[in-house]
């Protein structure tokens, strides 16, 4: 089983729909380490980050972070470890529309 450790997905928001922003390919698992979410404007908003198990229909039960706070021009540091499998789903969401980007970084796996 190869590992590569990378930068698993990236997103800008440019609106405050639920996003996914990562689905685990078939024959791959992937480890999230780390979640950066930056707030590019000058004004605080929100974010929620949810995760989807084999891209079930978004619950409150998928929430990892639901309407959290992010100051004005600041970033907030999640360290998940976070393991999924083939077809489970990263969705995100932002407070307000072109204010938030997120970054995943992590391993990806070949099963």
């Amino acid at each position: 089983m190869a590992t590569s450790y990378k930068t698993l997905a990236q997103a800008h928001l440019t609106t405050t729909s639920d996003t996914d922003i990562l689905t685990v390919a078939a024959s791959k698992e992937v480890i999230i380490s780390t979640m950066v979410i930056a707030n590019i404007t000058s004004t605080a908003t929100t974010f929620n980050v949810a995760f989807r198990q084999d891209g079930a229909t978004l619950a409150d039960k998928h929430y990892i972070a639901k309407e959290v706070p992010i100051a004005a021009n600041d970033s907030t540091t999640l360290t998940l470890g976070m393991a999924l499998e083939a077809t489970d789903v990263v969705t995100v969401a932002a407070g307000t529309g072109n204010a938030l980007s997120f970054n995943l970084f992590g391993a990806e796996i070949d099963v």
